[in-house]
């Protein structure tokens, strides 16, 4: 590993949006996830957590709330509007105004055949959903202040409403409330102004379990008004509130960052009688916990900080894998960064804009490990404000340098870059055809000469490149009438095959030579994570979601023999048992044995000439060679050469055959940007 140089970049500024809601699906094991920004992340769960779609967000569409239906997916904002996902395009189906002002809070029927919203002027929507879209059916009782909070009972009968002072039960069928239960505004012996209920679950028997901002969890029967127990469990908001399925235990968010479990235990040993005791609490968010899920097997969080964590109920997991690891996911799945090698430019891609930059170069010399003096410094060469108001969901720079393109949602751009000396001019290509409205993957082939397009529609446009002008060569309809976007694109460096994965789908190898369908890879239980092309062979590397590495030969249509030698053997344990997905994947041009991957806490090469390790052999070792000896031994060891340095990678490549770029965002740096945490006394300071 201390054969390359490697340039630490660490000026990629970018700061996830906080999350404001979770909101899991039990039937397909899967968590919607929306930020602040509007943007609407997906994540499988019984793929390791990977994220395996996302909708990017809007200036105007600030989500407070997300719901599943069945496996319809909808939002709603402080824009008045719900939404509706379209899961396959990625992209939004429709919206509708729900007439009521910003709406705060929404949920869906037990059956999914029903949504309501609650909005600032303390109307209650009730809204059918239809096989297309959702209709509006009629208001409930109007309430003197917004409503912030909703939940269903279980029988789809009654739905509990929390707002400000108070909490509404209505009858579905008729609209009316009929049941209004005060909630107390006194904290500490404190009278506040106002007591805001941010959350409301409805259990089957008819409690009303409710959190508010004066730091209570209250218990609450519905059938007398009646506050049946408190429980006062901070000194800030208590903010969100998740139940189990079974409603034997439940999850609340503080906004001082702590995680509370409360479980439904027997009085006494014998006892039949059961009540609600604090069990757990857990401490890892440094700012307001916004929203809680509550899944099968473990209690989900997120907030200001940004970081969606997964904590897992040990009692619940039965063996150790996946669901048993404490997970923080911090960064999205995807590509953000981009490189043109023979320029040495590093592209940034943010919510709405991009930066180009010019990697620092080094005269000094050392041994392994060193820290090389910088002889000049990295440029900023470019600052580009994408248009509109809409989030960049995809961008690149060509390998040449000469090409930017990016796409919004609703417009696809591309620009030509021209250097004279230390200056650059940008000029925009003009009049894009109309086919090109959006995309959700861009990518160049190695010389620059063609612009490979992955529509939201499931189709791949070839755009040839000539002299600041383009002609569009050829499109690849999506296979057997499925709409699936693919997500994942990669060309070989002599441009002549194309692959391409959507997100359920087996991958797709095209022929750029004779523009039709090569193969199509068999389809794999989980979804596909990175994937490239090697130089020369033309082996198609693909890396899942559960760690596993598939080498298939393309021009042969078969795997590799070593694909078929590791599938017989099984990768180490310990390297199935990572929870970070590997995001890029690429090749040394002079060493064809070699295959270079990384996720966001390792790099690695995989040296295709050495045996596979066994799970008695120490996979990791950081060590490096202090004698001849040792020397021998590492150099006739297994395939896995990995370092943990750089962590969290984000990007990891090539430049030359002895030259890497590692991007890095500490995570220090990320919490130093976040407003301050809710300052709490320590040690009677």
């Amino acid at each position: 590993m201390g054969e390359f140089k490697v340039h630490r970049v660490r000026f990629f500024n970018y700061v996830p949006p906080g999350i404001r809601c979770v909101a899991y699906n039990n039937q397909s094991n899967r968590l919607a996830v929306s930020r602040t920004d509007g943007t609407v992340e997906i994540y499988n769960l019984s793929a390791n957590y990977f994220q395996e779609k996302f909708f990017p967000g809007h200036e105007s569409r600030a989500t407070e709330a997300l719901c599943w239906a069945g496996q319809r997916l909808f939002s709603a904002g402080l824009n008045g509007e719900v939404l509706e996902y379209d899961l396959q395009a990625l992209n939004i189906k429709y919206a509708i105004d729900a007439f009521g002002g910003p709406i705060w809070s929404m949920t869906a029927s037990p059956s999914g055949s029903q949504l309501l919203v609650g909005c600032e002027d303390g109307s209650v929507k009730l809204f059918e959903i239809t096989p297309e879209k959702i209709q509006f059916e009629r208001n409930f009782d109007r309430q003197k202040s917004r409503i912030l909070s909703l939940s269903w009972h279980p029988s789809g009968t009654y739905v509990a409403a929390g707002s400000i002072d108070y909490i509404s039960v209505f009858d579905v069928k008729s609209g009316s409330a009929i049941r209004k239960m005060v909630v107390d505004r006194q904290h500490m012996s404190v009278t506040k102004p106002k007591c805001i209920v941010w959350g409301v679950a409805f259990l089957s028997d008819g409690t009303v379990i409710s959190v508010d901002s004066v730091g209570k969890v209250q218990l609450w029967d519905s059938a007398t008004g009646t506050l049946v127990k408190s429980h006062l469990i901070a000194n800030a908001d208590v903010q969100s509130i998740a139940v189990a399925d079974q409603e034997d235990s439940f999850v609340v968010g503080t906004a001082e960052g702590t995680i509370f479990h409360f479980q439904l235990v027997s009085v006494t040993s014998n006892s039949s009688e059961k009540q609600w005791v604090r069990t757990k609490p857990f401490q890892y968010h440094t700012h307001d916990v916004r929203t809680v899920a509550h899944s099968p097997t473990a209690l989900i969080s997120g907030g200001t900080d940004t970081h969606l964590v997964i904590r897992p109920l040990m009692e619940k997991v039965e063996v150790k894998n996946y669901d048993a690891a404490l997970r923080k996911i911090t960064f999205p799945h995807r590509r953000l960064i981009s490189c043109s090698k023979k320029r040495q430019l590093l592209l940034f891609q943010f919510a709405h804009h991009l930066e180009l930059w010019r990697l620092g170069s080094t005269a000094a010399t050392g041994k392994n490990g060193d820290t090389l003096p910088l002889s000049k410094n990295a440029d900023h060469l470019l600052h580009l404000k994408t248009k509109g108001p809409e989030n960049t969901i995809c961008s690149c720079l060509s390998p040449c340098g000469s090409w930017i393109a990016y796409s919004t949602a609703s417009r696809f751009f591309l620009y030509r870059l021209k250097y004279e000396r230390d200056n650059i001019s940008l000029q925009r290509v003009s009049k894009m055809p109309a086919f090109l409205r959006s995309a959700v993957q861009i990518l160049f082939t190695e010389d620059s000469s063609k612009l490979l397009v992955a529509s939201n529609q499931g189709s791949l446009h070839i755009i040839q490149l000539v002299e600041g002008d383009f002609k569009h060569l050829h499109t690849f309809q999506p296979q057997s009438g499925t709409v699936e976007a693919m997500c994942l694109l990669a060309v070989s460096p002599d441009g002549d095959w194309l692959a391409a994965s959507g997100t359920s789908a087996g991958v797709h190898v095209y022929s750029l030579k004779n523009l039709k369908l090569h193969c199509t890879v068999p389809a794999y239980n989980f979804p596909v994570t990175a994937l490239a092309i090697a130089p020369n062979t033309n082996n198609l590397v693909i890396a899942h979601s559960d760690q596993q590495i598939f080498e298939y030969n393309i021009p042969d249509k078969q795997y590799t023999e070593w694909s078929r030698n590791v599938q017989k053997q099984g990768f180490h344990h310990l390297w199935l048992q990572r929870d970070t997905p590997i995001t890029h994947i690429s090749f040394h041009p002079k060493r064809p044995m070699h295959i270079l991957l990384h996720d966001a806490y390792m790099f690695c090469i995989i040296d295709k000439s050495l045996p596979l390790p066994n799970d008695k052999t120490v996979l990791y070792n950081p060590l490096p060679p202090t004698n001849e000896s040792d020397v021998f031994r590492r150099r006739t060891g297994h395939a896995f050469k990995m370092s943990k340095i750089y962590k969290p990678l984000l990007f990891m490549d090539l430049l030359d055959e002895r030259t890497l770029v590692a991007v890095e965002r500490p995570l220090d740096d990320i919490i130093a940007q976040l407003p301050p945490p809710i300052k709490k006394k320590k040690f009677g300071t």
